[in-house]
């Protein structure tokens, strides 16, 4: 499961300590960085929890839009996601699903109560307008423990100021407050979102995260704020 590291988070590279870390591994430190890091993206994204079903580019409330030859391919792309998401959340309860007069296969979209409970929208600038990207999101994680800490440096190519460092940080963590659509559809998520298994609670997990180290000696994390899932499909090229 990849975690989201877009645009889409207002969020810069987080200094996270000094160069005092660098070098003593300090696990509790590390465990005390990491978990800030997840509480303090929650509150600037305002995402329910740090796993995110992503639906595409959409405004609700939404009216399906016919497949037209003349669609761009991120047009078709974006419809493709939505042919996937939408009635699937509609199952599940989150969204409202009702036909469009004279139009089979359409449908009408909006939230329900749960769902506007769970939603995040986030507006970016697009080229011919807004560009609005929804998600429903779930399960805050609590990090357990930091098993291991790892340095690997990196040479710098000709022509750069100073070598790289990186430091791999392998935790574990639980998800907390998982709602029962998430766990009562698991199998229905899982089908449609193929990037990562629903998180469970009373389950351990593990992650690792990366740190480097700058200029200044001290270490960095780059923001990474929360796990975002996108409908699988063997028709869509998820590497656009």
């Amino acid at each position: 499961m990849k975690q989201k590291n877009r645009k889409l988070t207002k969020l810069l590279a987080l200094l996270i300590a000094g160069s005092s870390l660098v070098g003593c591994y300090n696990k509790e430190e590390f465990k005390r960085i990491i978990q800030d890091g997840y509480d303090e993206a929650r509150a600037n994204t305002k995402v329910k929890g740090d796993f995110c079903y992503y639906l595409g580019v959409l405004k609700f409330p939404y009216t399906d839009e016919p497949k037209l030859d003349k669609d761009s391919r991120w047009t078709t792309w974006n419809k493709r996601k939505l042919s996937k998401s939408l009635p699937l959340f509609a199952e599940i309860g989150l969204l409202s699903r009702q036909p469009v007069e004279g139009q089979s296969g359409l449908y009408h979209y909006d939230l329900t109560d749960l769902g506007r409970e769970y939603w995040n929208q986030d507006v970016e600038k697009g080229v011919s307008g807004p560009l609005y990207h929804n998600q429903f999101c779930y399960g805050p994680i609590v990090v357990d423990r930091v098993t291991d800490v790892t340095k690997k440096e990196y040479t710098r190519a000709q022509g750069y100021s100073y070598n790289e460092v990186n430091l791999e940080v392998d935790y574990e963590y639980h998800v907390i407050d998982v709602p029962d659509w998430v766990i009562n559809n698991r199998e229905k998520l899982n089908a449609v979102y193929r990037q990562g298994d629903v998180r469970l609670p009373n389950k351990s997990y593990v992650q690792t995260i990366k740190f480097y180290v700058g200029k200044d000696d001290k270490l960095y994390q780059n923001s990474q704020p929360y796990f975002q899932l996108k409908p699988s499909s063997e028709t869509i090229d998820n590497s656009k």
